[in-house]
């Protein structure tokens, strides 16, 4: 019998990444995006045909409860259990705090963190009568210490960071690891909005001398995915030695 995956926000970079890397280990996938559904199709159909696998598409957005509540039904009437849950979806907002408005706040914590909630919300019943999965959720570095002029998102990635440690105490009962990534520079479209200047200056502080690559994350991720069960509760710091 195939494990499955569900995977947020996978219709390219580091979500596309993971979604590759599971596939190819044998995965049946659930994969969602709000945006470039059309990009998540044919990496479905790709995949598919690569791997002779199962691959699910949503669209939807992940802040969206019900959207949640919907995917995570489908997916286990599909294929009767999800093995690992990846919470990759997010997105970025750089500005000082006193230029964001209520709008964007709620947008990003929404986006960010509430939709780590309701994912676990709705997937982790099925685990615990499995006594088995992984949560996998893919934070940042800034989790860790903070940015200046990205201070929502920070708190975002600080909230799954200390979720993911309680979480994953709770759960380690029923033998459930929940762990986190905290990614440091990746080479993804969310950090191309910086100008190549920017991109060196940030690249000439990162003691690998280099950004990551979505493809390295995926690997620690399938990496968690198969450890031992008494890795739990931990945030795995994947920067080059940036921070």
């Amino acid at each position: 019998m195939k494990h499955t995956a569900l995977i947020t926000g996978a219709s390219r970079g580091i979500g596309a990444a993971l979604a590759c890397r599971f596939a190819a280990e044998g995965y049946h996938l659930a994969l969602c995006c709000h945006n470039s559904y059309e990009t998540l199709q044919a990496l479905a159909t790709k995949l598919e045909t690569t791997y002779s696998i199962q691959v699910l598409c949503f669209r939807g957005d992940v802040g969206d409860y019900t959207f949640i509540c919907d995917m995570v039904q489908k997916t286990l009437d599909t294929f009767g259990q999800i093995d690992v849950l990846i919470n990759n979806a997010g997105i970025s907002y750089i500005g000082l705090l006193t230029d964001m408005d209520i709008t964007d706040w709620n947008r990003i914590i929404a986006t960010n963190l509430t939709s780590v909630f309701s994912t676990c919300r709705q997937v982790i019943p099925s685990m615990v009568h499995a006594k088995s999965g992984h949560i996998i959720n893919i934070s940042s570095v800034w989790g860790n210490v903070g940015a200046s002029c990205e201070v929502a998102y920070s708190a975002c990635k600080g909230g799954i960071n200390s979720l993911t440690r309680a979480l994953g105490k709770e759960l380690a009962p029923s033998n459930i690891q929940v762990n986190a990534i905290a990614c440091g520079v990746i080479d993804t479209d969310m950090n191309r909005c910086f100008s190549e200047e920017e991109r060196s200056a940030l690249i000439e502080e990162i003691p690998a001398g280099r950004m990551g690559s979505p493809e390295e994350v995926a690997s620690l991720a399938y990496s968690l995915a198969t450890a031992s069960s008494y890795l739990n509760g931990q945030i795995l710091t994947l920067d080059g030695g940036w921070i």
